[in-house]
């Protein structure tokens, strides 16, 4: 489903990737780790095609950033929901306008709009915020709000990019859990993140960047007292 084979990726005074190659299966769940600055936000966008390979392909559900034209673009990144460390939410809207927004800008009908935001809404469990500014609901609830954001066009695949890097333990806990209940329906998830306190809490795979490339690595868990 996802694919990185023989990547260089260089910015104009930086190489990221030399060569990279990893893959993930159609829902899977694996977090992606690494030093700050070693890639893994450009790697994120490298999926959905913001960035493109120096060299080598990144191939996500048949495209191919070889082959890919700008007018696909909309089509490949509805299959992918994408959730940021700072929840970018527009905070002169409440919580059903900021989704409403996400939706009405590909046209969807207001019937099935208002059906498919209370549905993510449902599984976020944040039905009864629906009406509440960005600003009168804690940072953890507008994470919850990013990833209903994130499921509003059924995606196959969810990159989230530290996404409990401005949460407490237990608000962190509480999002993990989340998208660990998303991946058991089907979703794939990528986490890119410096937490490894969240990373030893599942048993799944993790790619660590170093050096340009990608490697398995295994994280410790602490044992229980």
């Amino acid at each position: 489903m996802l694919s990185f084979n023989h990547v260089e990726f260089k910015y104009p005074n930086q190489t990221v990737f030399t060569d990279l190659n990893m893959d993930l299966d159609e829902g899977e769940f694996a977090f992606l780790i690494g030093k700050s600055g070693v890639g893994k936000s450009t790697l994120l966008q490298m999926i959905y095609m913001n960035l493109l390979p120096t060299s080598g392909d990144v191939r996500v559900n048949g495209y191919n950033t070889k082959t890919i034209k700008p007018r696909q673009l909309p089509a490949l990144r509805k299959k992918l929901g994408v959730i940021f460390q700072d929840f970018k939410l527009l905070q002169d809207r409440n919580i059903f306008e900021n989704l409403a927004f996400v939706l009405e800008v590909t046209n969807t009908p207001r019937k099935e709009i208002k059906h498919k935001i209370n549905d993510v809404l449902s599984d976020v469990g944040l039905s009864h915020k629906r009406l509440n500014m960005p600003d009168q609901i804690s940072g953890g609830e507008q994470q919850r709000v990013a990833i209903a954001r994130a499921l509003l066009n059924d995606p196959i695949l969810i990159l989230a990019d530290e996404p409990t890097g401005n949460l407490d333990p237990d608000t962190s806990k509480e999002i993990l859990d989340i998208l660990s209940k998303i991946n058991k329906r089907g979703t794939a998830i990528l986490v890119a993140t410096h937490n490894y306190e969240i990373v030893k809490r599942m048993n799944v795979r993790i790619i660590k960047l170093e050096d340009g490339r990608a490697f398995k690595a295994v994280i410790k868990k602490k044992e229980t007292q």
